[in-house]
């Protein structure tokens, strides 16, 4: 089982800018693609950007609108999420997740998640 642990959430102003990681450890022989979710209290998980690992394809979605940007680190088995000109409704909990299948899911394996709060 690929076991994945995010990191850099908190708080931010609006305009600002955070850079989120995931590690990855444990069965990424396995692991196709990674993705970055979010859910806001009361609304739906979302994917907001995937990678796949050997070729570096990514997926964003539509809203992201240029904001967000997706990476990987091959040596240190990680992704990154740059988010930039944040505003409150980016407030929520952000999820690394792990495919075994394709880019846009099924995604297999999640991490904890990390809060991101964005004030006005």
């Amino acid at each position: 089982q690929v076991q994945l642990e995010e990191s850099g959430g908190g708080l931010v102003q609006a305009g600002g800018s955070l850079k989120l990681s995931c590690a990855a450890t444990r069965r990424t022989y396995n692991t196709y693609s990674l993705g970055w979710f979010r859910q806001a209290l009361g609304k739906e998980r979302e994917l907001i950007a995937a990678i796949v690992w050997s070729g570096g394809s990514t997926y964003y979605a539509d809203w992201v609108k240029g904001r967000f940007t997706i990476s990987r680190d091959i040596i240190k088995n990680t992704i990154h999420l740059q988010m930039n000109s944040l505003n409150p409704e980016d407030t929520a909990v952000y999820y690394c997740a792990a495919s075994h299948s394709s880019l846009v899911g099924p995604y297999d394996y999640w991490g904890q998640g990390t809060q991101v709060t964005v004030s006005s």
